[in-house]
């Protein structure tokens, strides 16, 4: 689970995009940047292994149609997205079967913990459930 993450980052890192010229706002953040903290994660494994583990497995592995939470894919598909997008799509379409149960702070502590999981440090503030905030959070496979 986790060491496929590892991999994953670490060979991510070399073939990153180099980011738009446009994007050099002081505001933006990184998910590198301490953006949950380890208490958060926590709260978010217990939701994790309550509402999401029996369709994406224990080590967020991914089954059938549930894509994995680790590893390659899933840091090649949310490379370079605002964790907003990755918030929402997990706030608006699940679980599966009762999307949309998880409440705005439960759905921010699932994705504090997939940081987590994933290896990236935690800070000493939680990740915000406020949508406008969690665009200037950018997910990056690699610390720059």
């Amino acid at each position: 689970m986790v060491g496929l993450w590892a991999v994953a980052v670490g060979s991510a890192g070399v073939h990153s995009q180099t980011p738009p010229v446009q994007e050099t706002t002081t505001s933006a953040q990184s998910v590198w940047d301490g953006v949950y903290t380890e208490e958060q994660a926590k709260r978010g494994n217990a939701v994790y292994t309550a509402e999401c583990e029996r369709c994406h497995g224990a080590g967020l592995e991914g089954a059938d149609m549930a894509p994995p939470l680790a590893g390659g894919n899933f840091v090649g598909n949310w490379n370079g997205q605002k964790l907003s997008e990755l918030f929402e799509r997990i706030r608006v379409t699940m679980p599966d079967g009762n999307p949309g149960k998880l409440t705005r702070q439960q759905t921010a502590d699932v994705v504090a913990y997939l940081l987590s999981a994933g290896k990236i440090p935690a800070g000493q503030t939680e990740l915000p459930t406020d949508l406008a905030k969690l665009t200037q959070i950018k997910f990056e496979a690699a610390k720059k």
